[in-house]
């Protein structure tokens, strides 16, 4: 597959199959991700792979209590709760594998307290490049994906660390869902042409 192809097929998948992603396949994700550029070459990512079935179990209760959440704080009616609910009695965004991916912001370049909350950003955007290369080379695969911001919600990111006995330097870029798509993805137009988004100087 053509990386411009893999670019247009990428989107976010909501359900996956029972199937199982291997360990071989966890790594290429992991490979492509770490080939991502990193700030002043610090590698400070590390990844998290819930993978066993009680693992994924209670991610997926975060995820979901993380949702509910965010919608009612968005004002969502309830109506389309319920509908919300539904979707995830139907089974979305219960996936094979999350995959963590988190800083470790102790991990830095300059020593001075000044930088530290510009090391921070550049570690949460190296961190972002790489969850880019993870989702991209996983549509290469014939896997779906999906970034789930709640998980970043305090009290979850901390459940999540608990869960892989992370210390307290470690801060979580973003939790993504891995496995094959239940059903054909069709990946959505951007509201924006190019012309909105660009200004040439």
């Amino acid at each position: 597959m053509e990386l411009s192809e893999a670019i247009a097929k990428r989107t976010s998948v909501r359900f996956y199959e029972e199937r199982e992603v291997d360990d071989e396949t966890l790594k290429e994700l992991i490979k492509a991700a770490i080939r991502a550029p990193t700030a002043s070459g610090l590698e400070n990512w590390f990844f998290v792979a819930y993978k066993s079935k009680d693992v994924r179990e209670n991610v997926y209760e975060l995820i979901k209590q993380g949702h509910i959440e965010y919608f009612r704080e968005r004002g969502l009616p309830e109506e389309k709760m319920k509908k919300l609910l539904k979707r995830f009695e139907e089974g979305m965004y219960r996936a094979p594998l999350y995959l963590g991916v988190f800083i470790n912001k102790n991990v830095k370049a300059l020593q001075d307290e000044k930088y530290s909350k510009l090391e921070f950003y550049w570690a949460l955007e190296s961190a972002a490049m790489a969850i880019e290369n993870l989702m991209l080379k996983a549509t290469e695969l014939g896997l779906g994906t999906c970034y789930i911001g709640v998980a970043c919600f305090e009290h979850i990111e901390k459940e999540l660390k608990k869960i892989a006995g992370l210390r307290e330097e470690y801060c979580l870029a973003g939790l993504i869902t891995v496995g094959y798509p239940k059903e054909e993805t069709k990946p959505r137009k951007r509201k924006k042409s190019v012309e909105e988004v660009l200004r040439i100087l």
